[in-house]
């Protein structure tokens, strides 16, 4: 659809740039700021402790305003005309203990905007917590349970909240994939009245970013897109293949060599046609002894991708094979 500009910006990025600045001059009223129309979810995994958000939205970069988490505390998102204070502010009271429900009062008593605020929350344990301001634009609503809460506004009908939470519930594996399908559920559902222009994913976990030198396990934006979900849905898949691949290395480190051998054929199963997955799951196998096996997805691999030959010569973790007269003839 065409965009309406104004001053040089699109509607939507001007709107996004009146709720920044409203924001950052102290605007006492929500109603210079357009409403966060969306829906997302908090979540919380019991097996792994990651907590996390997932939003979809018609604005631009929803990601930089609903979702707000840390490891080992909790995980909020505010949205409506989201206070973007409620994040940092909420979080802090989630690590000093003060129960769920407890933290939304205390967001809102001194919120003179507090009618059109919508929040949810959960904590490090899994109990969680909403609240939809009357004057939250229709439909507004929240269902909460054991470890997750799925709120939104300007919905097409209460089903897109209740598609949400059924979908979290019944769906097993990781947080992010239980959040991702919410997401579609909602939107199966009906989903935001106004359309969809952008999407994100947060998930957080002690250690778990990069190098881990911060929480940030999980960090996905779709800034503006014709379909937001299913975007997010194919970097969400991308980036669970890496992090299977990771976490595969970081259990070899541990010594931990069935789990990562089994993280590592996950991999593979996601994209049995790439050479990559395969790759690695031989240095798997060629750390943890395995010499048959680590050929065999070694040879399956330079097969789909020659360019993995004079990577593997190179790599310490074939330094078990490196005599070995499969491993020469596979490399030469």
């Amino acid at each position: 659809m065409r965009q309406v500009m104004v001053g040089g910006l699109s509607r939507a990025g001007r709107a996004w740039c009146v709720a920044i600045v409203a924001l950052a001059m102290g605007a006492a009223s929500a109603e210079a700021a357009e409403p966060v129309a969306t829906y997302s979810i908090v979540g919380y995994d019991a097996a792994t402790g990651d907590l996390g958000v997932a939003v979809q939205s018609k604005f631009f970069a929803v990601g930089s305003v609903v979702p707000w988490a840390k490891a080992g505390v909790g995980a909020i998102a505010s949205q409506a005309f989201g206070n973007t204070t409620f994040g940092p502010r909420g979080l802090a009271l989630l690590e000093q203990g003060v129960p769920v429900e407890d933290v939304i009062a205390r967001l809102l008593e001194s919120d003179e905007a507090a009618a059109q605020r919508q929040v949810g929350v959960v904590d490090a344990l899994g109990a969680s917590a909403a609240y939809t301001g009357a004057r939250c634009m229709a439909w507004a609503g929240h269902e909460s349970g054991p470890g997750f809460s799925a709120q939104g506004n300007i919905l097409v009908s209460e089903a897109t909240v209740k598609a949400m939470a059924d979908a979290f519930r019944a769906t097993e594996g990781v947080l992010g994939e239980r959040m991702m399908r919410a997401l579609e559920a909602g939107q199966e559902a009906g989903g935001d009245s106004r359309g969809m222009q952008s999407a994100a994913m947060l998930i957080v976990r002690e250690k778990g970013g990069y190098g881990g030198y911060n929480d940030r396990y999980c960090d996905l934006r779709v800034d503006d897109h014709a379909d937001p979900i299913a975007e997010l849905r194919r970097i969400f898949n991308v980036w669970e293949e890496q992090a299977l691949i990771y976490e595969g290395y970081r259990l070899c480190d541990e010594g931990a060599w069935e789990e990562a051998f089994a993280r590592g054929r996950e991999a593979v199963a996601m994209n049995p046609e790439l050479g990559e997955p395969r790759y690695h799951l031989a240095c798997y196998y060629s750390r943890g002894g395995l010499r048959g096996a680590a050929l065999e997805e070694l040879a399956r691999a330079v097969e789909l991708d020659p360019s993995l030959k004079s990577r593997a010569l190179e790599d310490p973790d074939f330094e078990p094979l490196r005599e070995d007269p499969g491993f020469l003839e596979l490399t030469r």
